[in-house]
């Protein structure tokens, strides 16, 4: 079953943004805390949107999004930051659910895109997406400012 998430949701949910960062190889990374994912889903002005997949009343799967805009569109979009299912329910549709559920939202409320980015080494999620219809953004380049570079560069 595919559902928007709700507060009791927020711990499955950070275990499984932390399972997702272990798959990327990137587990360091992560410091995703409860009370921070439940202030941005749930606070009073959220900017994250959340949906989870339960499988007999444990969820194992999430989405998590937020909106863009469209310059040239003139909408909005939806960014999916992350989008994860457990690996023993890989195969049973949950994603491919969730990703339905995300693209139902675009199309119900006029937005102009359902977009996201995916690991190069990660075949077994390009091969899902492109089976859904995707298409890569090949001649696009994702720049990012973190840490120290965007501390110096807004100084």
């Amino acid at each position: 079953m595919i559902r928007r998430a709700t507060p009791a949701d927020v711990p499955a949910m950070v275990g499984l943004v932390h399972e997702l960062a272990l798959y990327e190889k990137a587990p360091e990374l992560c410091h995703l805390t409860e009370q921070q994912l439940r202030d941005a889903l749930f606070g009073p002005a959220p900017a994250l949107f959340g949906h989870v997949a339960e499988v007999d009343g444990v969820v194992v799967g999430l989405a998590l999004w937020f909106l863009n805009f469209s310059t040239w569109e003139g909408v909005h979009g939806v960014y999916l930051e992350d989008l994860y299912v457990r690996p023993e329910q890989r195969g049973s549709g949950l994603g491919k659910a969730l990703l339905q559920t995300l693209a139902k939202e675009c199309v119900d409320r006029g937005y102009a895109r359902l977009e996201w980015s995916v690991l190069d080494w990660n075949e077994p999620s390009i091969n899902f997406y492109k089976a859904a219809g995707a298409i890569p953004m090949d001649e696009w380049t994702v720049y990012r400012l973190t840490g120290d570079a965007l501390r110096t560069f807004s100084a």
